[in-house]
């Protein structure tokens, strides 16, 4: 008698089902504002993905000073050093509102990245888009004034360029973590958020909604190399 039960197809492999997923080797939870989702020194043992929400990354110095080094949100991968034999956290990292977060071992993460090459495509492709963000900045930094600094935070914060951007930041920064992360001081934050505000760049009350017009005015001005902060 011919075998006439169906033939059982496999189904394509989809990286965001996976990460949202709960199975061996990956956990799932909800991090509220605030809340530490691993300190510097911690051992490094599980590669972090963001299904909701926004993350500060934060190094403290060996006198105690803490730097704001990096924001990440929904869709970004924080923690994965571990993959290249980082045994301790060289980072603190903490929800700046309530967050989804899955986390995956490195044992499960390196045997995915072998047998899945959807989820490797899906894992370079969002290393190569971290790398040209990290150049970015490194030219930003040695170019442009801290003024413009600000401006090109605003809109990344603003996920300006991205689909589904232009939308009001959903979380407060205060204005010493926006000088931490443009290597300036408060004062001169305060001084440029109220000059965006006034040529009605961005509206800041409470939280920031950044305009298309302030992308407008970046993209207008040419690029000097800085003369002062």
């Amino acid at each position: 008698m011919p075998n006439t039960q169906p033939i059982q197809l496999k189904k394509a492999f989809d990286p965001q089902i996976f990460l949202a997923r709960i199975e061996a080797g990956k956990t799932v939870e909800k991090y509220a504002k605030n809340q530490k989702i691993f300190s510097q020194g911690d051992i490094a043992d599980t590669v972090c993905f963001i299904q909701k929400g926004k993350v500060k990354i934060t190094v403290l110095s060996e006198h105690g000073k803490e730097a704001v080094v990096g924001i990440f949100a929904e869709g970004q991968f924080f923690g994965e050093a571990c993959l290249e034999g980082e045994k301790r956290r060289t980072s603190a990292s903490h929800a700046m509102e309530e967050c989804l977060i899955t986390s995956i071992t490195k044992s499960a993460m390196l045997a995915t990245l072998a047998a899945e090459p959807k989820f490797s495509s899906f894992f370079i492709a969002y290393l190569l888009s971290r790398n040209s963000r990290i150049e970015d900045d490194l030219i930003d930094q040695l170019f442009n004034s801290s003024e413009r600094r600000l401006a090109r935070l605003l809109l990344l914060l603003a996920n300006f360029g991205k689909e589904g951007g232009a939308t009001p930041v959903p979380v407060t920064l205060s204005q010493e973590t926006l000088a931490e992360m443009i290597g300036t001081t408060r004062s001169r934050v305060s001084f440029f958020m109220n000059k965006f505000r006034k040529k009605g760049f961005i509206d800041y009350n409470g939280k920031i909604e950044v305009h298309s017009s302030l992308l407008d005015a970046v993209l207008r001005e040419k690029p000097q190399i800085k003369q002062d902060d």
